[in-house]
């Protein structure tokens, strides 16, 4: 009973305003999170030479079919145990060889057809200054809460052994227009999600884990394979 009249008198104590003020100011950082997450990107060309304060961009990479005609071929050599090196129409076209694709720049940017609550459309790459550009987009839908909203993922960088495979370890990484890099856990959720082992064929798989060298040369990503 005495409690109740010494809050009533003198108010709540400090570990209540403590407990109070972290909890808000965590739900702020959350709610801030969640606006820059699906605040859309800037789909350009080119950079600007004066970026916009506040405002982050993304450049597509090449989709162009006339420069991919040599990929399946390319795939069968690496498949088969051969070295091989890429370029990002390539790539693209590696990536999504099943659907058609559209103009540069568009597909990139789709909203995938939801199978769950998170759905990750068609990725794309783009090779620039020995650095590799991968992107997803990724829909969000949560009827209960009239949630569908759809943000892209894009990460740079570039690859590194960890034990016996190359991995991608992304040196700028956002969720929209998060920047979520500095963040260890969301870094490897997102990567693990962006390079599903679902999205490659099984003997794309189980060649990578047999390379002994991944480079990125200016445009192309080179794939080295042991001496047959």
């Amino acid at each position: 009973m005495s409690k109740k009249i010494d809050r009533a008198l003198y108010g709540p104590g400090w570990l209540e305003v403590t407990l109070g003020a972290v909890l808000s100011v965590a739900l702020g950082l959350v709610l801030a999170a969640a606006y820059l997450v699906f605040k859309p990107v800037t789909q350009v060309k080119e950079l600007p030479k004066e970026p916009a304060l506040g405002m982050v961009y993304y450049i597509a990479g090449s989709q162009d079919p006339a420069k991919a005609r040599q990929v399946a071929s390319k795939q069968k050599i690496f498949a088969q145990g051969g070295s091989v090196s890429l370029k990002e129409d390539e790539l693209n076209a590696a990536a999504a060889p099943a659907a058609p694709l559209a103009a540069p720049g568009k597909a990139a940017l789709a909203a995938p057809e939801p199978a769950e609550v998170l759905s990750a459309g068609a990725p794309n790459f783009r090779l620039r200054g020995g650095l590799l550009q991968f992107s997803v987009p990724v829909r969000v839908r949560y009827p209960l809460v009239g949630l569908d909203a759809t943000f892209l993922i894009q990460a740079t960088g570039s690859f590194e052994r960890s034990g016996d495979l190359f991995v991608y370890r992304p040196s700028q990484l956002y969720l929209g227009s998060c920047p979520v890099q500095r963040l260890p856990l969301v870094d490897e959720w997102v990567t693990d999600r962006m390079f599903n082992a679902g999205r490659f064929p099984a003997e794309l798989v189980a060649a990578w884990g047999r390379l002994t060298g991944v480079t990125i040369e200016g445009d192309t990503l080179k794939l080295t394979m042991p001496p047959r």
